[in-house]
């Protein structure tokens, strides 16, 4: 009887050892990845970031997710502009070295260079890439993957894959994370880890919000920058030259939808060309100019832009809802960023590619179950240089020697390493391009910032601009002239050298 038992006995005893290791063999699994990235997405308009705007609410979910993980405060791309801006954050290098220097052909991405996800699939990982990536051609690394043609459309857009083109109704925010959904629920393997890629379109120019989201904001006045009428008076002729001015650049159709529509495609796009027929209607006898034109051009630009951030923050609940829903949230890293900053009226001015601080700089929320404490806030120097190198370290997986950025991981834990950088290094090269802004190159820390712009169109083929942030943060007095020779100048010149040889840019 007892040589029966004893087998029995020593089944249940393994059983039970089983039952009492596999929540911790589950606690210490690899944790899973999203990564929501859109475009254009200034920090000017997240709740949690404060500011102006943040009365208009129009973020409620992202201001969740930062109130349940970290907000970063100092968190910069390298080239703003987006096309580099997604090479940089697949690469982790900077323009000069993954190749990407411009949004134009002129400058096409190798899809065959080494990319961060190619790595994680190495080490375990099942990627997915869905959304706007702008980088023509296949893409590498991902298990699945169907992304935005170029720029995409707000609405109807088509999307190629492994299966080529294809065309979905509706609006592409909605799609976006609806595919996103899809994946995570049905077509990814279960028992790998994943990292995955969810990328908006919105809020990209021309901003079409979703037909349900019209009347949004219609009753009230967005609050103005106190520089929307900036004269530009001490900066350089690279800030008289552009052509990224609300007054003068933003057309009152395609961008504004004030006047019928002339151009082929937005005529023609089912789903676009009805909905902004009040409004043509409304300003069909419109007769203003100089400051009274630009106030009513930046109020209807920001209240369609807020509407497409509107929709933005409605897909991210519908996400942070499912992974609470499906129990994935214990084990999901959530990061959010944008390819770079906006311009929100600011100089008077919308766009980026310019190295002051509201294109330079981009939104970066994190939460990690477990790891970055709920309501933190950082100010550390990052770059989007640094990205890949965080995916990679949070998936234990190796970080190319060849890698330019530094791994955010210690930071999110707290703890910021003793020889975190000081400075940041920019470089803007798309000139002649897309309003007009003056290649340029320059170096920034947290007090003071120094820029040169250069080139055959600019005066004397190179002028600086030098900044004290922490007296002038809207960056309206170039001290650069009364003080070219003095020794904090000199000083930044001298690191702006040694940045350069650090990235490998000379």
């Amino acid at each position: 009887m007892r040589t029966k038992l004893f087998p029995l006995l020593f089944l249940l005893l393994a059983i039970s050892s089983y039952a009492q290791e596999k929540p911790d063999r589950l606690s210490e699994s690899k944790p899973n990845i999203i990564w929501i990235f859109t475009d254009d997405h200034s920090y000017q308009t997240i709740g949690a970031y404060g500011g102006r705007l943040q009365d208009l609410n129009p973020t409620p979910n992202l201001d969740k997710l930062a109130s349940e993980g970290m907000i970063f405060n100092k968190c910069y791309v390298e080239n703003s502009i987006c096309a580099p801006s997604r090479a940089a954050l697949l690469t982790g290098k900077m323009s000069h070295l993954n190749g990407k220097f411009t949004n134009t052909k002129k400058h096409p991405f190798n899809h065959d260079q080494q990319q961060f996800q190619k790595i994680l699939r190495k080490n375990g990982y099942q990627t997915a890439m869905i959304g706007k990536i702008h980088l023509d051609g296949n893409m590498q690394g991902f298990d699945y993957w169907e992304v935005l043609l170029g720029q995409g459309s707000y609405v109807n857009p088509v999307l190629l894959s492994d299966n080529g083109k294809n065309q979905y109704e509706g609006y592409t925010t909605d799609i976006i994370t609806d595919k996103s959904l899809d994946w995570l629920e049905n077509k990814r393997d279960k028992d790998k880890p994943f990292m995955m890629m969810l990328h908006h379109k919105a809020p990209h120019r021309a901003w079409v919000p979703k037909r349900e989201h019209l009347s949004l904001y219609e009753d009230i006045e967005v609050p103005e920058p106190d520089n929307l009428f900036d004269d530009y008076k001490t900066r350089t002729s690279a800030a008289h030259g552009q052509t990224m001015s609300i007054l003068k650049d933003m057309n009152l159709n395609r961008d504004l939808k004030m006047t019928p529509a002339e151009n082929e495609y937005w005529a023609k796009t089912k789903g676009i060309d009805d909905r902004f027929d009040a409004r043509r209607e409304k300003y069909k006898d419109l007769d203003l100019e100089g400051d009274e034109l630009l106030k009513l051009k930046y109020q209807i630009y920001m209240k369609d832009y807020l509407r497409c951030i509107y929709s933005v923050d409605e897909n991210i609940g519908r996400v942070l809802a499912y992974l609470k829903e499906s129990g994935l949230d214990k084990n999901t890293i959530v990061m959010y960023s944008s390819d770079q900053g906006f311009y929100m009226g600011e100089h008077g001015w919308f766009d980026k590619r310019f190295m002051y601080e509201e294109s330079f700089r981009t939104p970066l929320i994190v939460k990690w179950p477990g790891q970055t404490k709920a309501g933190s806030v950082n100010s550390d120097l990052v770059q989007n240089i640094d990205f890949a190198e965080t995916f990679l370290d949070i998936a234990d997986a190796p970080i190319p020697e060849d890698m330019q950025g530094k791994s955010l991981v210690p930071i999110l834990k707290g703890k910021t390493p003793k020889d975190w950088r000081e400075n940041l290094y920019y470089h803007y090269y798309e000139y002649p391009g897309a309003h007009s802004v003056r290649q340029h190159e320059g170096i920034a820390n947290k007090r003071y910032k120094l820029i040169r712009f250069y080139g055959k169109d600019v005066k004397n083929e190179e002028e600086w601009e030098f900044y004290d942030l922490k007296k002038d943060p809207s960056e309206m007095n170039n001290l650069y002239p009364k003080l070219k020779n003095s020794s904090k100048i000199s000083e930044m010149k001298r690191e702006l050298l040694k940045l350069k040889k650090h990235y490998k840019v000379i």
